[in-house]
């Protein structure tokens, strides 16, 4: 008997153990992979919220032009020739519950920014949503594999 308890409180304490570091596995921080798989965000804490920046792409070569893609959908000339690796697709996220943030997202298929908001639904999908008017889309991302 004294060895199945002593078997029972190791499982116990390496479950309660573990927990914690499955609670830091939660937040937004980390890599993320967009629902098309096309894109690569980092999302990262900033001033009190959260930021995202395009780290990689699928296809980081314009094949009309040969040269890196670039955020020519952008309407102001002078950011559409800004690249779209290292493009901020939004900064300064605010808490708007918990696991939840809300802001303004750039969305550089179509050049134009959104009211948005942000939410880790589980550990490993981020639901990124962006409004206009009462109309509203969005896509799940996925955690991005170390």
């Amino acid at each position: 008997m004294s060895c199945r308890f002593g078997l029972v409180v190791v499982t116990l304490t390496t479950l309660f153990a573990a927990a914690p570091v499955t609670a830091q596995t939660v937040g937004p921080e980390g890599v993320w992979l967009t629902e098309a798989g096309d894109a690569r965000i980092r999302v990262n804490k900033c001033g009190g919220g959260i930021c995202g920046v395009v780290i990689w792409l699928k296809e980081p070569i314009d094949h009309a032009t040969g040269k890196p893609q670039i955020d020519d959908k952008n309407p102001n000339p002078a950011l559409a020739k800004r690249p779209i690796i290292g493009l901020s697709l939004f900064s300064g996220m605010r808490a708007a519950g918990p696991n939840k943030w809300s802001g303004r997202i750039y969305n550089a298929d179509d050049g134009k920014t959104y009211a948005s908001t942000i939410a880790v639904t589980g550990p490993g999908t981020l639901r990124v949503e962006g409004c206009v008017g009462a109309f509203c889309g969005g896509e799940n991302w996925t955690r991005a594999s170390r």
